[in-house]
Formats: C-alpha cells, structure tokens, sequence
C-alpha cells in the first residue's frame, strides 16, 4: 500500500478539519446560542423535560461525530507536516480544503438531516424549508469557493 502524498494529506486534513469546524459552528451558533433547533427537534419536540434531555443527548452524540473529525483533521495534517519534507503547504489550499469540507459537512448534513430524515430544520420555530434549502446553498457556495481557492493555488 502506497504513503499518502502531502498533498493528499494536506487536502484531507482540510476537509476533515473543515467539516468539523462546520459542524461545531452549527452546533454552538445553531443549537446552544440562537435555539433555532436541535438534532431530534422535527421528531421530539423540546417542549418537556424528557424531550429536551432526548435533543440534549442526540446533540451531543452530534458533537462527539464532528470532534472526532477534528481529531482526524489534526493528525492528518500533523503526518502531512510530519513525514514529508519539501515545499511549505499552501495556506491558501489548506484553507480552500477546510472552507469545501465545510460546505461538504453543510451539504451532506442537510440533505440527510433536513430533507431525508426530517429531524430538524434549520430554523424549527418558523417551519420555513427555504432555510434548509439555503444552508444546502451556502453548502455549495463553500464547496465552489474552496475547489477555486485550491485550485488557484495549485495553477500559481
């Protein structure tokens, strides 16, 4: 089996650390500040005790999955750093991978989520879907700004 290439390295340590990232973005900024929903929210509502310890618990097992990316993210970068000598990694590239792999945490998250399981929505209290279809945007929108960010780097 063959070493990964720094480049490889440096690319996956992004979009794992990206994906991260996005996720505890969402999870601080969407679940514990604004309280716009939690995990289970479309399915248990947080109107009792039981409901809001049920979200609590899916929150945090959310939390654990997006921690664990980061931890991936880090010791991938970290053999990236590590094992490989040569030029310096592309700031620009590292930060174009971790913007994709938020938009792919966004993306991913939001299709399953959102629209297949219907969990919880973006923003529970409005029951609007035109917020779930614009975070599945600004998915995309990170994914393209990151693949053209990387790929600038790469052409320079």
């Amino acid at each position: 089996m063959r070493e990964p290439t720094r480049k490889e390295l440096t690319w996956t340590a992004g979009l794992l650390l990206g994906m991260g990232l996005g996720g505890f973005f969402d999870g601080i900024l969407l679940h514990q500040i604004l309280q716009v929903h939690a995990m289970l929210s479309a399915k248990v509502p947080r109107d009792t005790m039981a409901g809001m310890q049920t979200n609590m618990l899916a929150d945090g097992v959310f939390h654990a999955f997006t921690w664990l990316a980061t931890v991936a993210g880090v010791w991938r970068l970290w053999r990236a750093l590590a094992g490989h000598g040569g030029a310096p990694l592309s700031g620009r590239a590292f930060v174009g991978a971790m913007l994709a792999g938020w938009g792919w945490f966004n993306l991913i998250e939001g299709i399953i989520d959102h629209h297949l399981l219907g969990l919880h929505h973006v923003v529970e209290r409005l029951d609007l879907s035109v917020w779930d279809w614009l975070y599945l945007g600004s998915g995309v929108a990170l994914i393209a700004v990151g693949h053209l960010m990387a790929a600038r780097r790469v052409r320079a």
